[in-house]
């Protein structure tokens, strides 16, 4: 028999936070070693559950949910995320511009499909959440990465954005909250990425999943809300993080800005919308429910709070350990430290990150996997409860005086 190939647009599509790491740490497992996998912002393993009104809901709907919905989601959930944006200054928005998706990971996907022509460059930062990137060259684009300032708390580097854009660019894409970096960008630093788009006609897709994970002063920006009338902007978000249901798979774009312009674009999304049938009905009753009633992720951002707390207490353990620094996360449940080259010279990060997997039985992303330039920094997800996570930081300190 020939054998049995993986199609050539996979050639240079990667998602390392699942990729040869994992496969390392599974392989582990089978040896019968317990692994902290802090690889993955999944927050059911470390005790984060669901509010219990968003259960009895999705339980109270289950015999409505038996068959096909709406390829761009049920009603009641369109118009709950209509009414959100409203509510939030985004007056020209309707329940015609929302899709309800598998989680923002599907609808990325599915937008990126119906966008792209092949070699058509998209503005990615870096870092990014791979899944952007991979994305893009699946549906036969280009991610071009532009730099985000680790000295400018990981803002990014809007010269740098500039300088990259040719006649072939057309689309920009913004992550505000941040994954990996946790930073919060400012109004003016929102501004100024949607006046780039804006002079050059681009596209802009703002991924704000973490919207309502912010620390301390941190204020979000919604990048729609810069974007007027003159500017596409489709806006990512969900219920996964900051409602703790991640397996539910419960996401939205909602679209906004010249919509006029877009028919051609938009009949094509909706093309493939009704392909995937509709996304899952039962999660998708939760929606109304999260958005309409008591936030209780309020309770876990602030002082006391088990995403602040964790995440100071990381930053902080984090910039102990000789030769590491990390900058303060604004939001989101990350911490991207970086390693001095001239402490730790090291070449392959991903090797790296496999040696202190084998050595200490902790599983953490390399930096280069959320395509950072250099190999000189990986990804912490600050979930684990403090106890853990003192010892989860602790081993890596051990590794790192091992090397030293």
């Amino acid at each position: 028999m020939r054998p049995i190939r993986q199609s050539r647009k996979l050639q240079n599509v990667r998602y390392d936070v699942r990729g040869p790491i994992l496969v390392e740490a599974q392989r582990l497992e089978a040896e019968g070693h317990r692994i902290l996998k802090l690889n993955i912002g999944n927050t059911a393993p470390f005790g984060f559950e669901a509010p219990e009104a968003i259960l009895a809901d999705m339980i109270h709907h289950l015999p409505k949910s038996q068959g096909y919905a709406d390829s761009r989601g049920i009603w009641s959930a369109r118009t709950a995320v209509a009414h959100y944006y409203q509510s939030h200054g985004l007056k020209d928005v309707s329940v015609e511009d929302v899709f309800i998706g598998n989680g923002v990971s599907e609808l990325i996907s599915m937008v990126l499909q119906a966008f792209l022509d092949d070699g058509n460059e998209i503005l990615v930062p870096a870092p990014d959440y791979p899944l952007w990137t991979g994305a893009i060259t699946l549906s036969g684009g280009k991610a071009v990465h532009y730099r985000c300032d680790e000295a400018d708390d990981w803002n990014p580097d809007l010269a740098d954005i500039e300088a990259k854009i040719t006649e072939n660019t057309h689309g920009l894409v913004i992550i505000n909250p941040n994954n990996p970096t946790g930073a919060v960008y400012s109004e003016a630093t929102v501004r100024g990425l949607v006046d780039i788009a804006r002079r050059h006609e681009l596209v802009v897709f703002a991924d704000e999943i973490y919207e309502k994970i912010l620390f301390e002063d941190a204020v979000h920006h919604h990048a729609a809300t810069y974007a007027g009338n003159d500017v596409l902007c489709l806006t990512f978000s969900g219920l996964s993080k900051a409602y703790r249901v991640c397996g539910y798979r419960a996401g939205w774009v909602m679209i906004s800005g010249p919509k006029e312009m877009a028919t051609d674009f938009l009949e094509g999304l909706t093309l493939i919308a009704n392909m995937r049938m509709c996304s899952n009905v039962p999660a998708q009753h939760a929606i109304q429910t999260a958005l309409g009633g008591y936030q209780s992720v309020e309770e876990l951002i602030g002082p006391g709070g088990r995403y602040y707390e964790q995440s100071m207490l990381a930053h902080r353990l984090l910039n102990e350990i000789p030769g590491v620094s990390s900058v303060k996360p604004k939001g989101a449940l990350y911490c991207f430290p970086r390693l001095d080259p001239e402490v730790y010279p090291i070449e392959d990060d991903e090797q790296f990150v496999i040696e202190l997997l084998r050595a200490k039985k902790l599983l953490v992303t390399h930096g280069t996997g959320f395509n950072w330039f250099e190999p000189d920094h990986f990804r912490l997800v600050t979930l684990p409860d403090v106890a853990m996570l003192e010892e989860a930081i602790g081993r890596i300190g051990d590794f790192l005086a091992m090397r030293r």
